[in-house]
């Protein structure tokens, strides 16, 4: 099929912990960009056990399930966070699908992220370096569960107007400021 015949899509990509630990940020991004898409979020965060789960919800019945939750959540590696991505494009999700290559790394093609940078662990943990949405609806799923809509440049699906209240994290006000404030 002609690359101008195909949809435009969009896909959800995480950087996993092992790949951020092993500072491979760069390159992963350097070959999205190659690939001629668009990212249209972007995000690194702690993965709370909540999202893992809801993220992993299908594999729950999987033996690996808990690993996986353990993995996600960086419990095997020194970064304890994910970079997360929305990205767009014609025919997106089967091109990033290919980039990343099959989910075992040792089954993934060479030059795939998965086949370069992926491992199997001694305990059987499949570290395969990026997440990787498998079609339309999972993106959509997956999208709606790492990002608000405001999060993404793009209006990709549908919104609606709420009013929400919500208790959060706010910056505390700083020595200097309080200070320049008494002036």
């Amino acid at each position: 099929m002609a690359q101008e015949n195909l949809p435009l899509e969009a896909t959800l990509v995480l950087i996993k912990p092992d790949g951020l630990s092993k500072s491979l940020t760069g390159n992963i991004l350097t070959r999205l960009s190659e690939a001629k898409m668009e990212i249209a979020a972007a995000k690194c965060l702690r993965v709370s056990r909540e999202l893992a789960e809801k993220h992993y919800r299908d594999l729950k019945a999987k033996p690996f399930y808990e690993e996986l939750i353990q993995y996600i959540l960086g419990k095997y590696h020194s970064r304890k966070k994910v970079l997360a991505l929305v990205c767009v494009g014609k025919g997106v999700i089967e091109k990033v699908r290919q980039l990343a290559g099959a989910t075992n790394p040792e089954e993934a093609d060479s030059v795939s992220i998965r086949g370069q940078y992926g491992r199997i662990t001694t305990k059987g943990v499949y570290e395969n370096v990026i997440h990787a949405s498998s079609n339309a609806k999972e993106a959509e799923r997956e999208i709606k569960l790492w990002f608000e809509p405001d999060e993404i440049i793009f209006d990709l699906y549908p919104t609606t107007q709420s009013e929400v209240k919500v208790k959060k994290r706010m910056w505390a006000p700083t020595q200097v400021a309080i200070s320049q404030n008494q002036k």
